[in-house]
């Protein structure tokens, strides 16, 4: 395959995801054929993906213009460096997916399969789409497109009114953010008319009017990202729809919004200032911190996941900022240090965080429980699940030698090592910054010892979780490829900076490969003497220690008769009320941070026959900035119902005074 039709075989493998569409419909009931061949094709074809978009990243510019627009206004195409990281991301996670999706979907759970497998595979045609657009007319008709399909997903069991309704506040969050984001393309073309990606690259607006733009896009892919305050849609969409397309929402589409910023800010934008980085910087430091503590205290498995998005979104946010900071100061190596540690963090993200939602997914259909407080004690009849599951919990911890550590031990390095700026508040603030992101790593560990503990370790809560199954084979090969991704990434990070290279040589003209490649097996983006990462050498270590507590306590202790103190007060026969429970692990986390959270609480009395002991933990925000805008709403429309009076007299009457203002103001 030679490069220059790089472009035309990923469109190649989008008119597969159509023709596995089209086939989803003409099979619409035949769950057997949907699941067992469809979404194993459709996996296949994510992997094609993924190679292709690997093979094209060192290349130059791709250009392609498909006449599927309007007639003035055709589909304009780039594949560039940019675009085909964020691909080779869509694929290799996607693939894992279909794996599983494949051995999920069962009948009678809302939506027919066939139906279901269109609507999932024109969510990631969508998806790659926007990721190819070369203009702001198919540019948001594919975002459109996408938000339009996952809504369709996410309301797969629309039976149910809670999902319903989080299904009405996903279109409703998602239509309004695609307004900024159109508002943006308007003013980056300056008034040409033209809108192409080109020509708002050659446009050199005041720097009023890019601000302008900046704070649109910002607004417009926050909302989509799940940045405060825009960030109330997630936590009740992701819980709603079935566990693959939470995998493919969180994991997948959350990233979309990641690579639209960056290519408004480093691509589209002909200027970097300081004070754009400020605002990404400080909006994701409050997101990631936002996000973690509410994570810690859900006792719902998926709307912690949902609320553990938000936090990495955050932290994207903060590495782009940080980007952006060190750029407008002319110091590209530390610019591309920290764009490389959010790309890093996108791949990781979108394996990790899929991987649990999946592993959710067969927690909830072996028990259907999603209540923490209802589970526990399923190491022992889901092995499989829950040894996956926690490759995933580590690699979210952020614990070497998985990637989690390394995209967030990156991103430390921009801050730790960060020259002198010229700004002395810059100066000041970044190591307060680098601390609070240590403080949302430590509570992101401190989640996943209670997400995993809770699920899978101690005893069974309820009867019923000791005939919960594993998962079957699909399910475990689409985990198992997921997990593999995340030990991967965590193994080979000096071969993964430097696939990431061309994407901040493109952005930035800068990069950090030949660096990091002079250091063989280390990782050192700085320099071996300020601080250096082996992988190896670590899991090495970590083997090493395993082995040595293998042959203490099972060659040279085991069977020998040892007296030690009574554990639990003497009483040998524990149960599941004595362990720990979801609110046990959060209550800490309730009190120190108790400004967070709107509580309410229901205590028991002396005198109830039945105690119980409640606590609900809401959002702020919902009541500060939403139930005032949806009262207002409802108010500006009963207004306007008194408009419509029902006499045709009246409505002449309109007419007339409408005529009648327009004859003024033609005359005038």
């Amino acid at each position: 395959m030679t490069q220059w039709l790089a472009l035309d075989w990923i469109l190649a493998v989008v008119g597969g995801w159509l023709l596995i569409s089209v086939a989803g419909m003409v099979a619409v009931r035949r769950l057997g054929l949907v699941a067992h061949l469809l979404f194993p094709l459709g996996g296949l074809l994510g992997l094609a993906l993924a190679g292709l978009a690997l093979a094209a990243l060192e290349g130059a510019p791709q250009l392609a213009v498909l006449p599927i627009g309007l007639p003035s206004l055709p589909f304009h195409l780039r594949l560039d460096s940019l675009s085909a990281y964020f691909l080779l991301v869509v694929g290799a996670a996607s693939s894992g997916i279909s794996v599983f999706a494949a051995g999920y979907f069962r009948k009678g759970e809302g939506t027919a399969p066939g139906l279901l497998c269109l609507e999932y595979h024109v969510f990631l045609v969508s998806m790659v789409g926007v990721i190819l657009a070369d203009d702001a007319y198919a540019f948001m008709v594919l975002w459109e497109t996408m938000a339009l399909s996952s809504y369709f997903l996410v309301t797969a069991n629309h039976r149910l009114a809670e999902v319903r309704s989080a299904g009405y506040l996903y279109i409703t969050m998602a239509r309004i953010g695609a307004i900024a984001i159109l508002l943006c393309f308007g003013v980056l073309q300056a008034g040409t008319g033209d809108y192409t990606f080109a020509n708002m690259r050659a446009q050199a607006l005041a720097p009023a009017w890019t601000s302008i733009g900046f704070l649109l896009a910002v607004f417009g892919f926050g909302a989509k990202a799940g940045i405060l305050p825009l960030h109330v849609w997630l936590p009740e969409a992701h819980p709603a729809a079935p566990s693959p397309v939470s995998a493919l929402m969180s994991g997948v589409m959350l990233n979309t919004a990641i690579y639209g910023l960056l290519r408004v800010t480093l691509d589209l934008l002909h200027l970097r200032l300081w004070w754009w980085g400020a605002v990404l910087l400080a909006a994701g430091l409050v997101t990631a911190l936002f996000g973690v503590v509410f994570a810690s205290v859900q006792v719902d498995m998926k709307r912690l996941l949902a609320f553990s998005s938000i936090e990495n979104m955050g932290l994207l946010f903060v590495g782009i900022g940080l980007s952006l900071i060190f750029a407008s100061f002319g110091l590209q190596q530390m610019s591309a240090l920290a764009l490389m540690a959010t790309l890093y963090h996108v791949a990781s993200h979108a394996c990790f965080k899929s991987l649990l939602f999946l592993g959710t997914g067969s927690v909830l259909h072996a028990t259907s429980e999603r209540n923490l407080g209802k589970l526990g004690g399923l190491i022992r009849t889901m092995p499989w699940v829950a040894w996956l599951t926690l490759l995933g919990a580590l690699t979210c911890a952020g614990l070497p030698p998985l990637g989690g550590f390394v995209s967030e031990w990156l991103l430390l390095q921009s801050f730790l090592f960060a020259p002198a700026l010229p700004l002395p508040l810059l100066n000041m603030l970044i190591p307060v910054v680098a601390a609070v992101i240590a403080l949302v790593s430590a509570l992101a560990g401190y989640t996943m010892v209670k997400f995993f503990g809770v699920i899978f370790l101690g005893q069974p809560r309820e009867e019923k979780l000791a005939r919960a199954h594993d998962a079957g084979p699909w399910e475990r090969a689409g985990m198992a490829w997921l997990a593999c991704g995340c030990v991967a990434l965590g193994l080979l990070p000096t071969r993964f900076v430097q696939v990431i290279d061309p994407v901040t040589r493109q952005l930035l003209g800068a990069d950090l490969g030949q660096r990091v490649a002079g250091s063989s097996w280390l990782l050192a983006p700085n320099s071996t003497e300020q601080a250096s990462y082996g992988p190896v050498a670590f899991l090495m270590g970590i083997l090493g220690c395993f082995a040595l507590a293998y042959v203490v306590v099972r060659l040279l202790y085991h069977g020998r008769l040892r007296r030690g103190p009574a554990w639990a007060c003497g009483f040998p026969f524990g149960t599941a009320r004595m362990q720990d429970t979801a609110e046990g692990f959060g209550q800490p986390i309730r009190q120190i941070f108790e400004p967070f959270f709107m509580m309410r609480r229901e205590l028991p009395t002396a005198f109830d026959q039945r105690p119980r002991y409640l606590v609900v933990v809401a959002d702020h925000f919902w009541r500060w900035f939403y139930v005032p805008l949806i009262d207002l709403a409802n108010y500006l429309a009963q207004l306007m119902s008194l408009l419509q009076q029902g006499r045709i007299s009246v409505y002449l009457m309109y007419s007339f005074l409408t005529l009648l203002a327009t004859l003024l103001v033609v005359m005038s």
